[in-house]
């Protein structure tokens, strides 16, 4: 048996823009489909919107969007604050998307595509744990934490 999970993230109105994004960012292929194509009439207002959207790529990237119903203003749903404070991130948000890679070059180019637009919360450096982590709210509201892939010993 296997199983797989899959950040599904909720915009307000933006979700297609999103997705476009996260391509650019990550490759792969965006598949999309509108309240309108599941049968709302073109006229409604919000037809439009994504009832069903995700990225997915080869090497295993994928996250799935939609637009919440009757929303609208940009920004992802789930959007809070995050920040840094003496040393520490602090946050209210109920989670992170979180990008691994195996190589630092691999989690710059990563990096720099999800930072247009994007507030630092922790710049892409080394760390106790990687030798690259780094943390950001995108253009979207979405926060990602990139790192690389380090071993690790429990003893």
């Amino acid at each position: 048996m296997s199983i797989a999970t899959t950040p599904h993230l909720n915009f307000r109105g933006d979700a297609h823009a999103a997705l476009e994004f996260y391509q650019s960012v990550f490759g792969g292929a965006v598949t999309v489909a509108t309240y309108g194509d599941f049968g709302m009439p073109a006229g409604v207002p919000g037809a439009d919107k994504v009832v069903f959207g995700q990225v997915e790529t080869t090497e295993g990237f994928r996250v799935m969007a939609y637009d919440i119903p009757g929303q609208s203003g940009g920004s992802a749903a789930s959007a809070g604050s995050t920040r840094r404070e003496n040393g520490t991130t602090v946050t209210d948000q109920p989670f992170f998307v979180a990008v691994r890679g195996e190589t630092l070059a691999e989690v710059e180019a990563y990096w720099s595509a999800l930072s247009v637009g994007a507030t630092i919360v922790e710049p892409l450096a080394a760390s106790a744990w990687s030798p690259g982590f780094g943390m950001l709210t995108d253009a979207f509201g979405v926060t990602w934490v990139l790192d690389v892939a380090a071993a690790y010993s429990a003893e």
